[in-house]
């Protein structure tokens, strides 16, 4: 039969490449996955051997050394084979000598994130916990490590809310995966002993560090926000909508030890929003009380009959001598913004000494020190706007009458490479 020359349309031949192009990246994560898996159960299965022999034969620890030449030897191709790895593989069957080992979450993540696991996690169900939600999440071994360096499982566990009886259970765990506890409010400049409209008030001025501090998902709808109930007006401190969760959010901060009265005052609250904001396609209204501290069995005293969903958390504030410490760094900033230069921006005149531009340099090097204590990871563009045009225009006139090398050996290794790339991106501005 001969072949047709014809072509399908766009639209059709599109569909069809699209729908290829989904198998064929759904087969590569499959192939990837259970090549994974296979290597994970090899490394488990090698593990075994090994603690079988020790445990049962009493080999030693030089058997593993030796057992590493040999297998490098062999597979001289196939990575892996370290000493160092081959402990970790006994490590895993250790830790998992379930002979199903196979079908186990810990099998569906990479080798590097498994060493991690075993490394930094002794208990199996945070360790567990952390395998999950690398699964579901995608995260990287960097973001892994993070994740278990800042504490992410028992900020997440030490949330107390109600969310179990009040929640259906998907709701229920989306709402308890957005909490954590603390809050860290490091990002304010108001120190423990302030009082609830400072921090109510700073935190609207920090409106940025407060939702990266929140989490992804909350939008920020207002604060002191009005309900009017029968002609009585009542104020929540702060209303969000979770784009996640699909519900209203109310926050309420205080300054002091959680009391049962506070859980009274938040279940009317969210009866309220239910009421007046909540639409049919809204899930339930949640309310969080942010305290400086918490007792648990109060807590959930307060929160045990309440038929609305409600978490209890702290909040945690800079002390004062951090508040203080950033203030002398402030003062110092001011006082440097104050000086007046002598040394003007003069290249061709030669009353300006090399000693006058060599202040400037160490100048450069003063104000760089004093930003960077400030702010460890700002970039060559923000160190720039603390300088003002005068000072900018010195440092080039001192560059371009010393040199690059002269004005390097002035400064400390630490600022040099910064301070000289910083007034050569002021050099090519000028021109």
């Amino acid at each position: 039969m001969p072949q047709s020359s014809l072509m399908p349309d766009d639209a059709k031949y599109a569909a069809l490449l699209d729908d290829l192009k989904t198998r064929i990246q759904s087969a590569q994560v499959k192939a990837a996955l259970a090549v994974n898996r296979e290597l994970i159960l090899l490394y488990w299965q090698i593990g075994r051997e090994i603690l079988t022999r020790q445990q049962e034969q009493g080999w030693g620890a030089k058997v593993i050394d030796q057992l590493s030449q040999d297998l490098k030897r062999e597979f001289p191709d196939m990575k892996g084979f370290s000493a160092r790895n081959l402990k970790y593989m006994r490590t895993l069957a250790n830790e998992y000598p379930d002979l199903e080992f196979g079908q186990q979450a810990v099998a569906q993540i990479p080798w590097g994130h498994n060493c991690v696991l075993l490394d930094k996690v002794q208990d199996p169900e945070e360790r567990k916990w952390y395998i999950q939600k690398t699964i579901e999440k995608g995260w990287s071994r960097t973001i892994l490590l993070a994740q278990i360096e800042t504490g992410l499982y028992q900020s997440k566990r030490r949330v107390v809310t109600n969310f179990e009886r009040t929640l259906p259970p998907p709701q229920s765990e989306l709402a308890r995966e957005v909490l954590k506890d603390p809050y860290n409010f490091d990002f304010l400049t108001i120190a423990e002993d302030a009082e609830a409209k400072d921090l109510k008030r700073s935190l609207v001025e920090h409106m940025r560090d407060f939702l990266l501090e929140l989490g992804v998902g909350f939008s920020f709808l207002g604060h002191n926000y009005r309900l009017d109930v029968n002609g009585e007006d009542f104020y929540l401190d702060m209303l969000f909508y979770h784009l996640k969760l699909r519900c209203y959010v109310v926050i309420q901060l205080e300054m002091d030890e959680f009391k049962p009265e506070y859980s009274g005052r938040m279940n009317f609250y969210l009866s309220a929003v239910d009421r007046q904001e909540r639409e049919e396609q809204d899930q339930p209204t949640i309310g969080i009380i942010l305290c400086k501290t918490r007792n648990k069995v109060v807590v959930e005293y307060a929160l045990d009959y309440l038929q609305r969903p409600i978490a209890v958390a702290t909040h945690k504030l800079p002390s004062v001598e951090r508040l203080q410490s950033e203030l002398e760094i402030a003062v110092q900033m001011l006082e440097v913004e104050g000086e007046i230069l002598e040394v003007k921006a003069q290249p061709d005149d030669s009353s300006v000494t090399p000693e006058e531009l060599t202040e400037v340099a160490l100048e450069i090097q003063r104000r760089l020190k004093l930003l960077q204590e400030m702010n460890p990871t700002a970039s060559k563009e923000e160190l720039s706007a603390f300088f003002t045009a005068e000072m900018r225009q010195q440092a080039v006139s001192a560059l371009q009458s010393l040199g690059k090398a002269a004005v390097k050996e002035l400064l400390d290794d630490a600022y040099a490479d910064t301070a000289i790339a910083m007034i050569e991106s002021w050099c090519d501005a000028d021109h």
